[in-house]
Formats: C-alpha cells, sequence, structure tokens
C-alpha cells in the first residue's frame, strides 16, 4: 500500500510539473517570488512554537522589565529580542509569527466559508433560474449595496453582544469568520451562476437530465468542476482581501482580542505609541502584513492570467 501511494504520488508530481500550468509558473517570476514569499511567511508562522524566542499567550514567559526593548541592532537592544518587545514586554517576533498564524488562519477559514456559500447560491441560481434566480440575485444585491466593513462590524458587534462576556474572546475567530463570510460570498455566487447558466444548456446536462439524473448531482458532478476555474482564481485573490478585513476589524477593535492577537490587533496596540518612540511595535506588524498581501496578489494575479483562456 506504502508502495503504490508513493507510485501514486510521483505521477500526480510528474503530472504537475509537465502540465501548462506550472509551465506558465516557472515564466513569470514574480509569481514564482509570491509564492516562495508566502510559503515562506506561512511556514515560519506555522513553525512559530519552534522559531519563537517566547511564547507570547505564556504568562510566564514575559517579563515587564523588558518593555519596550529597540530592536537588536539598535542602542539598548538585547538577545534574543530580535524585533524588540511591546509595553507589555513580549517580543516584537514573537508576536508576529503567532499573530500571523492567526490572520492566515481566519483568512483561509473566511475564503472557505464565502466560497461554499457563493457556490452553492450560484448554482442554484443559475440551474434553477426563474424565481429562484431572481430572488437570490436580489439578496446578493442587497448584501452589495451596504458597505463591506459595515456589515462585517454590525455581525461582529451583534454577536458579540449576543455571547456571555466570558466567552466573547474565545468564540472571536470564528465571529470574524462569519463576519467576513458573509459578505464576500457574493462574488463566488455571480462567478458561478454565470458559469452554470451557461453549462446547463449543453448536451452532457441535457442528456443526464432525459435520463433521469437528480438535479442536485447534476449540479455537483457536471455543472460545478467545469465552474471552478474562475472560482479558484476570485478565492486566491480575495484571499487577501480577507486579511486585510481581518486585520481592519481588529484594528477597530472589533476583532481577535489583545490577549490572542492577530496582525490588526497588533497593530492598533502599537498605533498608540507610534509617536512615543517605540516604532518597531507598529512597523514591524504592519510590514508583515503588507508582505502576506503583496505575496497572495501575485499569484492571485499570474493565476488569473494562466487560466485566461484568451491570454493563451
Amino acid at each position: 500500500m506504502a508502495a503504490e501511494a508513493r507510485r501514486s504520488l510521483g505521477a500526480v508530481l510528474r503530472a504537475i510539473v509537465a502540465s501548462d500550468l506550472f509551465w506558465s509558473f516557472r515564466r513569470t517570476p514574480m509569481a514564482v517570488f509570491g509564492a516562495v514569499l508566502f510559503v515562506v511567511l506561512a511556514g515560519t508562522a506555522v513553525l512559530a512554537p519552534v522559531l519563537s524566542p517566547q511564547n507570547p499567550y505564556d504568562l510566564a514567559q514575559i517579563f515587564i522589565d523588558k518593555a519596550e526593548l529597540p530592536p537588536i541592532w539598535a542602542k539598548d537592544g538585547e538577545w534574543p529580542f530580535l524585533l524588540g518587545t511591546d509595553p507589555q514586554g513580549r517580543d516584537v517576533l514573537s508576536t508576529i509569527l503567532y499573530g500571523t498564524r492567526i490572520s492566515l488562519l481566519i483568512g483561509l477559514a473566511s475564503v472557505l466559508c464565502a466560497m461554499a456559500i457563493g457556490v452553492t447560491i450560484g448554482l442554484a441560481a443559475g440551474y434553477f433560474g426563474g424565481w429562484v434566480d431572481n430572488v437570490l440575485m436580489r439578496l446578493a444585491d442587497t448584501v452589495l449595496s451596504i458597505p463591506t466593513l459595515l456589515v462585517a462590524i454590525l455581525v461582529s458587534a451583534v454577536f458579540k453582544g449576543l455571547l456571555p462576556p466570558g466567552l466573547r474572546d474565545a468564540f472571536s475567530g470564528v465571529i470574524l469568520v462569519g463576519a467576513i463570510s458573509l459578505t464576500g460570498w457574493v462574488q463566488y455566487a455571480r462567478t458561478v451562476r454565470a458559469s452554470t447558466m451557461v453549462e446547463r444548456r449543453k448536451e452532457y446536462v441535457l442528456a443526464a437530465q432525459i435520463i433521469g439524473v437528480a438535479s442536485r448531482r447534476i449540479m455537483r458532478r457536471h455543472i460545478l468542476p467545469n465552474a471552478l476555474t474562475p472560482v479558484l482564481v476570485a478565492a486566491t485573490l480575495n484571499l487577501g482581501l480577507a486579511i486585510l478585513s481581518e486585520a481592519t476589524l481588529s484594528f477597530l477593535g472589533v476583532g481577535m482580542p489583545v490577549t490572542k492577537p492577530s496582525l490588526g490587533t497588533l497593530i492598533r496596540v502599537g498605533n498608540q505609541y507610534l509617536f512615543s518612540g517605540s516604532w518597531w511595535v507598529v512597523v514591524f506588524p504592519a510590514v508583515q502584513l503588507g508582505l502576506i498581501v503583496l505575496a497572495v496578489n501575485l499569484v492571485g494575479d499570474w493565476l488569473r492570467d494562466a487560466l485566461n483562456p484568451r491570454l493563451r
């Protein structure tokens, strides 16, 4: 079994390397740079418990007498605090690595949830048409008519208000995922709806309908695979937007708590000390956030062009 699995994995890898998509990827330096940058940033975040000088969530590892130390290359900098410490005595590099884990996790979860909602609604609207299409698309128009950030703030505030105070911090991540997902599904729904309306008129769908295949099976097994390409492109590009949305909500104080900060929370806290001389508390998390969004957008731009049949 293990040998068969290795052979199958090897065959898949060889097929990927021989594909036109991988050839296009190798010939696009900015895509390669973006992918390598994202792998490095995500890899260091995943390995945060190993790479970080301290666990910023463990109060026993935090020393208040080391508060607001500058980076190691500046005067009064101390080892092992390479990027300095914040006003609570936490190592800035450690908080960035742990905060990146939270930001990436919330961003990925938000994109997956929004994609699941949007794909389901888009399939139903495009396949059934009629009043189903009208109702679902008017719902999408309603969501688009309200500013995305306002909806996310409202949803986050309502859910936090309904929870007991002791559970708000524990469910902050789940609330953020829900708030971002409820405002991000419209693009996926419209994209899938357009593809479904084209695919449902083709012969293979008509043949499946004639022999009595259930509508759910037709949408899942036949139409959806042919509509996934633009969805994957949109998901890649929206990952950067989801991470920025999480950072914005956290910066405004309706996101992750200070006890388990994301990059947005770190920027919000550090912004209070920007003009007091502790610039490193806010600058380094902001740079990390910018690099993540840059890497995702570079890969997303390449994927959009590589999968566009008009550019082939």
